[in-house]
């Protein structure tokens, strides 16, 4: 995949969903960005999903995190038209909807190589019940539905307490109806019922609270939550251009590695890098203290099921790593693709997450910039990240300087 005709238009074209509000005719006690449902459905699917496997159940997790992707682009498109007129439309004027899905796709078709578009393809018309989901992913597309339907059953509890009740009480009711259909599936029981799962859910959506570069005026305003699943959609998309064909599970670990990478600001909060550079000391040490709190507040919330795997991902989490023999290990590049790109081994591209990171830090600062809203931490945010990635300089098969020149050079508001 060509990175500045698919990859960068793509990248360019997520970051609008930090600019998408929601339940923009209500009164909100903080912002509902779309970005942020993004995320905080995936963190949902994660854990009902989990639930799943240890179930004995197979979950596709390609298909979910294709899923996420295509649903952000479709919103991103289709912004002005709210979710229940759109079911109102494919309800009673389908050919229409079969047209609007068609408008859609083509404003993606030159931005996405064939592989991904007809991916793209045919998951709208899998949500438009024109193309049958196969069998085996029938289990998935459920786990996703209820992650969906619970997150935005989650922003309405959380407008709930400002708002006049007879404004919400249909909505409730309907949120209710529908998800009374996946209560088969034992992690949405728990959520609904406020267990531990819920508990965990709580830690994780301070940081939707959590508004990135917090010390100087931007626009659009990033929560560090939204920034988490922007991340992740990069990494998906860059591990494209990275020429290497990953495994299932390399593939799936990087995605949920970035997902979950800033976890430990759940309890910690978000200390900016100026900060955790101050002495040559202080890294390690703010390392450490986030270890030590994320064992005692948030392990304790985890299931035994999946909290390895989370401490995986979210330790040494910008570090190409592996599993070996159970115990994590650093390798290169060039050893992941040649002798650990197996499932067996549980591979990551910590340094592409990192490279994800980095970029989303650029675009947040220097979009804000060329919108007129600027301060010496922005202009020195974007410098050092544009200074720190020079053309030529390979990041897991990625040239980040010409990644990071095309970006800013296409961002032009």
């Amino acid at each position: 995949m060509d990175i500045e005709r698919k990859c960068v238009p793509l990248i360019l074209k997520m970051f609008e969903a930090f600019s998408i509000e929601r339940w923009n005719d209500l009164i909100r006690p903080f912002d509902l960005i779309e970005m942020d449902k993004a995320a905080e459905k995936m963190v949902i699917a994660y854990i009902i999903g989990k639930f799943e496997e240890n179930a004995g159940k197979k979950i596709n997790w390609q298909w979910m995190m294709n899923a996420s992707l295509f649903d952000l682009l479709k919103k991103i498109a289709l912004c002005d038209i709210k979710a229940p007129v759109q079911d109102l439309i494919k309800s009673e004027y389908p050919s229409e909807y079969l047209r609007l899905n068609e408008w859609v796709l083509n404003q993606y078709r030159p931005f996405m190589d064939d592989g991904l578009f007809s991916k793209f393809t045919i998951y709208i018309g899998q949500k438009a019940a024109s193309i049958p989901i196969p069998e085996g992913d029938i289990l998935t597309s459920r786990v996703y539905a209820a992650a969906h339907k619970y997150s935005t059953m989650r922003e309405l509890q959380m407008i709930f307490p400002v708002n006049e009740a007879v404004r919400l009480v249909r909505i409730e009711r309907e949120l209710n109806e529908t998800l009374s259909a996946f209560m088969d599936l034992r992690g949405l029981q728990l959520l609904m019922t406020k267990q531990r799962p819920f508990e965990f859910l709580l830690k994780i959506e301070q940081l939707r609270f959590q508004r990135r570069w917090n010390q100087t005026p931007r626009v659009p305003h990033t929560s560090v939550l939204g920034h988490c699943y922007f991340v992740a959609a990069i990494t998906m998309l860059l591990q494209e251009c990275s020429g290497e064909k990953m495994c299932e599970r390399r593939a799936y670990n990087n995605f949920f590695s970035a997902l979950f990478h800033d976890l430990p600001e759940a309890v910690t909060r978000d200390i900016i890098s100026p900060v955790k550079q101050a002495t040559d000391a202080l890294p390690e040490i703010v390392k450490r203290i986030e270890d030590e709190i994320v064992a005692k507040e948030l392990v304790p919330l985890m299931e035994d099921f999946y909290s390895s795997e989370l401490l995986f991902f979210t330790n040494d989490e910008f570090e190409n790593r592996i599993l070996l023999d159970g115990k994590p290990a650093l390798v290169s590049f060039e050893e992941l693709n040649s002798r650990y790109n197996s499932d067996e081994f549980c591979p990551v591209d910590g340094k592409l997450v990192r490279l994800s990171d980095h970029l989303s830090a650029l675009l947040e600062a220097d979009i804000s910039i060329k919108h007129g809203i600027t301060s010496p931490h922005l202009e020195g945010g974007r410098n050092n990240m544009l200074s720190s990635h020079p053309r030529g300089k390979m990041i897991n098969g990625i040239d980040s300087g010409l990644l990071f020149e095309k970006c800013t050079n296409a961002s032009a508001v």
